[in-house]
């Protein structure tokens, strides 16, 4: 086990510790000064992602010169982070705009419906919907199945 670091791999270890430090703490300013929600979705989603690969990388220098030998248990944790942090940003977003949709807030995009739903929701009212060989039932088993 080596116990004394060369210069360069303090220094390197300290740069990228510093950088962590540094975008965690922009991405926490960025989310404590912004005034929306989805404004303040992007900084935590970069900046905290940014801080964790930079700490990441200051570990694995760190202890594979330590160790003398390639570390690489750290990014377990940055492949886990590059997987979840996008699916949870996605997954508040549409929760905020559901909510936002839900008491009525005009500066929402509207609903994507299927076009359907769409063509059905167009038509007038009181006149029947005409029929469309291609999307009847009966016309559906006579042709021949498409691939998507």
């Amino acid at each position: 086990m080596n116990t004394t670091l060369p210069l360069w791999v303090e220094w390197t270890v300290s740069i990228l510790l510093v950088i962590s430090g540094l975008s965690a703490l922009i991405a926490a300013w960025g989310m404590v000064r912004l005034k929306d929600f989805f404004q303040r979705m992007h900084p935590p989603a970069l900046g905290f992602t940014a801080a964790s690969w930079s700490a990441a990388l200051a570990s694995a220098i760190y202890f594979s010169w330590v160790q003398e030998s390639l570390s690489l248990r750290s990014w377990i944790i940055v492949v886990v982070l590059s997987i979840t942090v996008p699916i949870t940003t996605v997954l508040l977003a549409r929760a905020a705009m559901f909510r936002r949709r839900q008491q009525g807030d005009a500066r929402m995009p509207p609903v994507l419906v299927p076009r359907e739903e769409e063509s059905a929701a167009q038509a007038p009212a009181s006149a029947p919907a005409a029929k469309n060989p291609e999307t009847s039932p009966a016309s559906n088993s006579q042709q021949p199945a498409r691939g998507r």
